[in-house]
């Protein structure tokens, strides 16, 4: 038999994500096809990171095309080349991110800041630039959580730099201020602020920034909704009723400025004994599964109720950092991936792309 690029192509379709299982190689994904005697040697290009998934990636691969006679060795480059995506209407994009991702919830205390940090640190150890904005003005924590103690530089006086730590570009209130300090602040000088944090902070060519936004659906988060660029936002959520009452509330307010709805997460599913292995479901269960069918939206993962999920993250050192190889990182890396493939699915940004302009003599 022969082998063409066509048939190669059709092999290559038909394979399954390691992730999600789903069909992942469309035609754009292939970008070379190069046919020598009994070998192969192939280019893929994917929108979203791939580091965790390059060698899966390229078993799969070589494993179909080597069921094809006479095909003997197969030469694979994979790479990634994440792009800006659509934002909410009458928003341009803002220099130096490409995408911005709003981990949101109703109310407090069900693992947002958490989440925010763990998913931020799963997309920067997939190979993405990523960027981390604390958005709680009243309660920072990630200056905490990443273990930031110093304070960020500014260059002219006006803008400010990024503090970076573990690959990741981070900013917070909480690095500007001492940790005891409260913010008395009414809701105006917040979104100022907040604003100002996004817009005046020297960010550097990121792929992803996960913006941590304070609880509730106010005027806080409602006018940076309205103003701040967003690809889309996860809604987290714990699984007993009244922490889906607000996170529905939540998930509404984001629908109704038109920022997509990546996901729903499920913290805080249920309880493991760090002595004996016993589960237990703590806060109830199947929030998460019921906002998924009520809104059509994706349960991007449910994520378990441990103790040490708090300790790491209190030391400044999060599981996905602490215990990369642990069934939490795990979780929480599987979930990174799950968010990037959506928003690699999206639509693209047309925005600020100036037309192509060509003058020909008539």
């Amino acid at each position: 038999m022969k082998i063409t690029p066509e048939i190669i192509k059709t092999v290559l379709l038909d394979i399954n994500h390691p992730v999600d299982k789903t069909k992942f190689i469309l035609e754009e994904n292939i970008k070379k096809i190069d046919i020598s005697e009994s070998s192969i040697s192939l280019e893929l290009v994917f929108g979203y990171p791939t580091n965790s998934l390059e060698k899966q990636v390229q078993e799969s691969i070589k494993s179909a095309l080597k069921n094809l006679p006479p095909i003997e060795t197969v030469s694979l480059r994979i790479s990634s080349s994440i792009l800006p995506h659509a934002v909410q209407r009458n928003l341009g994009l803002m220099p130096e991110i490409k995408n911005i991702i709003a981990i949101g919830s109703g109310k407090g205390g069900v693992g947002k800041s958490t989440t925010a940090v763990n998913l931020a640190l799963a997309l920067s150890e997939e190979g993405a630039q990523v960027g981390l904005l604390d958005a709680d003005i009243y309660g920072p924590s990630q200056q905490r959580m990443m273990g930031l103690s110093d304070r960020p530089d500014s260059p002219d006086g006006k803008k400010i730099l990024p503090m970076v730590k573990f690959g990741l570009q981070t900013m917070s209130i909480g690095l500007l201020v001492e940790e005891d300090t409260p913010m008395v602040w009414r809701g105006p000088m917040v979104t100022g602020a907040l604003e100002q944090l996004l817009r005046d902070t020297l960010w550097k060519d990121l792929d992803y920034l996960i913006v941590d936004l304070p609880p509730g659906t106010g005027d806080i988060q409602l006018t940076l909704s309205q103003k701040v660029p967003m690809t889309g936002a996860i809604i987290v959520t714990t699984p007993q009723d009244i922490s889906m009452i607000d996170a529905q509330k939540a998930l509404k307010m984001f629908e109704k400025v038109g920022v997509p709805i990546l996901g729903v997460l499920e913290n805080m599913s249920v309880h493991v004994c760090e002595k004996c292995g016993h589960e237990e479901n703590i806060f109830g269960e199947g929030a998460g599964f019921k906002m998924s069918n009520t809104y059509d939206v994706e349960l991007l993962g449910k994520l378990p109720l441990k103790t040490s999920i708090r300790a790491q993250t209190d030391a400044g050192n999060p599981p996905v950092l602490a215990e990369p190889d642990g069934v939490v990182a795990k979780k929480y890396k599987e979930i990174a991936m799950r968010v990037a493939i959506k928003i690699s699915n999206l639509a693209k940004s047309k925005k600020n792309v100036f037309p192509k302009i060509v003058v020909q003599n008539s």
